[in-house]
């Protein structure tokens, strides 16, 4: 009976999880569709080179569309449970809510466990190409687009104004094109009556076919401080504008390796390994740059012998009645402070790069083990928020995607928050990175927790009843009170 139950129960939240995961991710790749709608349309990207950015883009939402599924199924699987009396009807038969929701919670860290390992080994690679395609359509040039009365600067080195487009879409008339190819102005200037616009068979060339024209030309002779013009008519005249400028191109991907996305937990524990290591050599080269500056530091004979008068004088400080220059002679004091001032500038550069190259060092890897700390924290996400989710549904007894859906999007809103907020102070340096990650989990397990609690007590906090009959049981006590007092 119980095996059969566990089954049963696993199938009523495989169904929902499925729909609601499929859903949730739609949204989200919707979301980061318009956020960047701007930037991808107009580029000339045919629409394979979209869809492979979506789907990319849909993979690395994987890890964040999971928990919300999770806490959504939950909350309409036993939300329907107990609609349908089905939880009181199990627990009359001696079967607790825990042992009840034991079967989803191995499902659910099965569930996390497979999470994991696709943020840790398919996640990366997803992040290189969406990141990779995403950076190439949106530093790609608009496409060719010439309106009447208006002057385009799409092809680079030319201004062209238009000023009547006939129906067709290739005739053209009142033709200016402004030549700034050779980087001199306005030297060169091409007026036509009219024209035709076409483009090169390999769609790499853009061809106006002009007619009954002038081109002004003004040069400059060398040696000459006089500037010479040239007019020339035409009748009929092909001007070819290269267009290879405008052809959306591939970045080489091996230089968005390196990124703290593009990495697993592996990559990412070496290589916050690696900068331990350099760390700790910055800071045993600070010995190596004092040395030259303070002579104490000198491995020679003579500052050897500094410091052991040092040590052997009970009052190494010798007290000058008046400033130490007064014991330097007029003629090298000028020099002694012009050596002492450039051995202070020095070591201050010196020490300056250090620090800079340190801090650089631990802002890395502090970048690191956010990312580190986040492949496992999202991913406890999904048994934190199915730990929220069940209990929640059997407290409030609602199925369907109303009031269930609502209670997803506040709690997933309140994770989701909680998770900027952490790892901003983490950027701040206001926590350390593992708690900034992991803060959303350490606030909402103590609720989770509180709320199992409550739906193994048969809690009615979620329900109208329960808010009516004690407002109910306030009201009647008002007029008692009252005749206490009078």
């Amino acid at each position: 009976m119980i095996k059969k139950l566990d089954l049963l129960i696993v199938r009523s939240f495989t169904g929902p999880f499925i729909v609601t995961f499929f859903v949730a991710l739609f949204v989200l790749v919707m979301q980061f569709f318009w956020l960047y709608m701007d930037e991808l349309i107009g580029k000339g990207v045919n629409a394979w080179t979209i869809l492979q950015l979506l789907i990319y883009m849909s993979t690395t939402l994987v890890p964040l569309a999971l928990p919300l599924s999770v806490l959504l199924a939950s909350i309409m699987t036993f939300g329907n449970m107990g609609e349908n009396f089905e939880l009181v009807a199990i627990k009359s038969s001696g079967i607790s809510f825990l042992r009840f929701m034991a079967p989803l919670l191995v499902f659910i860290i099965f569930v996390s466990g497979l999470a994991f390992i696709f943020s840790n080994n398919v996640i990366p690679v997803a992040n290189l190409k969406a990141f990779s395609l995403l950076y190439d359509v949106r530093n790609a040039k608009p496409t060719m687009n010439i309106k009447e009365d208006k002057f385009s600067n799409d092809i680079p080195g030319f201004s062209i104004r238009v000023g009547h487009k006939d129906p067709d879409g290739n005739t053209i008339r009142d033709i200016l094109i402004y030549d700034h190819s050779d980087n001199l102005g306005n030297n060169k200037i091409i007026l036509a009556k009219e024209g035709e616009m076409t483009s090169s068979a390999d769609k790499q060339s853009l061809v106006f076919k002009l007619r009954d024209g002038w081109r002004y030309e003004e040069g400059y002779t060398r040696g000459v401080n006089d500037f010479t013009q040239i007019r020339m008519h035409f009748d009929k005249w092909d001007k070819v504008f290269d267009l290879t400028s405008l052809r959306f191109t591939r970045t080489n991907e091996d230089l968005f390796k390196t990124s703290n996305q593009m990495l697993n937990v592996s990559q990412l524990s070496e290589q916050m390994d690696s900068i331990k290591r350099t760390v700790k050599k910055s800071v045993a080269t600070v010995e190596s740059y004092m040395a030259p500056y303070i002579s104490i530091n000198n491995k020679s004979k003579e500052s050897d012998n500094l410091l052991a008068g040092i040590k052997n004088n009970k009052n190494p400080l010798i007290k000058y009645d008046t400033s130490f220059l007064q014991h330097i002679p007029d003629s090298s004091r000028s020099a002694a402070l012009t050596t002492a001032l450039n051995n202070v500038r020095n070591f201050k550069a010196s020490m300056d790069i250090t620090s800079y190259d340190k801090k650089l060092q631990l802002d890395n890897y502090m970048k690191l083990d956010v990312e580190w700390h986040r492949k496992y924290a999202l991913s406890f996400a999904c048994i934190l928020l199915f730990l929220i989710g069940a209990p929640l549904g059997a407290i409030i007894r609602k199925g369907g995607l109303g009031m269930p859906l609502v209670i997803a999007v506040i709690f997933f809103m309140a994770f989701h928050i909680l998770n900027i907020t952490g790892e901003k102070l983490v950027k701040s340096e206001t926590v350390v990175p593992w708690m900034g990650m992991w803060m959303s989990s350490i606030i909402l397990l103590p609720l989770a927790f509180w709320l199992v609690k409550s739906a193994r007590n048969d809690s009615q906090i979620f329900t109208k009843e329960w808010y009516l009959r004690t407002w109910r049981k306030f009201v009647k006590m008002i007029p008692v009170k009252i005749n206490a007092i009078g």
